[in-house]
């Protein structure tokens, strides 16, 4: 992660996205570049100034946030941070789609949205605490019918059951002790397995295996 991390805020809130840029500016390695109201300027501004992290409100007026993010998540490296004031939001699962590398809800405590941003700049994914592996095999079970994804074939034995785990929302070291190897080689596996699936991080790993029915959502989960 670079020393200074970049955010651009984008909430069609004033006071919101005020809110959200003093708590982030008053970090020492946290600079706000850029405030967006509605999904097209976030668009624009991203092209502009290319944040490592946008904070992305969910709905938003002509463009919404769904849209921004699949836009920004294609068209540069830019991660996104998605922001909602329900977890069991009914656009969770297009924003995960979209290729969002988090998912926060609205009410989160100061601290929580600064470490969010730090993680999500580092290259990893990050869920909001109540929007687990339950939530993920709950939408996708309900949005998308199982599909084949032919990339799977291509993953070794241990990137398989690599991303089983992850999809069980395992952490690396959690990972490392229920298959007997080091977090490096955890770390390698969860490397590979994004690769050749061509996914930008764990979040959309999760997506994948639930969509294809490689891990299937436990009753009561």
């Amino acid at each position: 992660m670079a020393d200074q991390i970049s955010v651009l805020v984008a909430d069609d809130q004033e006071l919101v996205r005020g809110g959200f840029a003093l708590i982030l500016d008053a970090q020492p390695d946290i600079t706000v570049v850029g405030e967006a109201a509605d999904g097209a300027e976030a668009i624009a501004a991203t092209a502009r100034l290319r944040p490592d992290v946008v904070l992305m409100d969910v709905r938003m007026p002509n463009i919404d946030g769904i849209q921004a993010t699949a836009r920004i998540c294609a068209d540069s490296d830019t991660r996104v941070l998605v922001l909602t004031t329900f977890d069991l939001d009914e656009y969770v699962y297009d924003a995960l789609r979209a290729g969002a590398s988090g998912f926060l809800l609205k009410d989160m405590r100061r601290d929580d949205l600064v470490n969010a941003v730090r993680v999500v700049a580092g290259g990893e994914a990050l869920l909001a605490p109540t929007v687990t592996r339950r939530l993920i095999a709950d939408v996708v079970s309900r949005a998308a019918p199982r599909r084949v994804d032919h990339r799977l074939a291509a993953l070794t034995g241990r990137e398989t059951e690599t991303l089983k785990a992850v999809a069980r929302g395992l952490s690396n070291a959690e990972i490392a002790a229920e298959l007997y190897v080091t977090e490096h080689t955890v770390k390698t596996h969860v490397s590979n397995l994004l690769t050749k699936l061509a996914l930008r991080d764990r979040v959309q790993a999760v997506v994948l295996a639930y969509e294809t029915g490689l891990v299937v959502p436990r009753s009561g989960e």
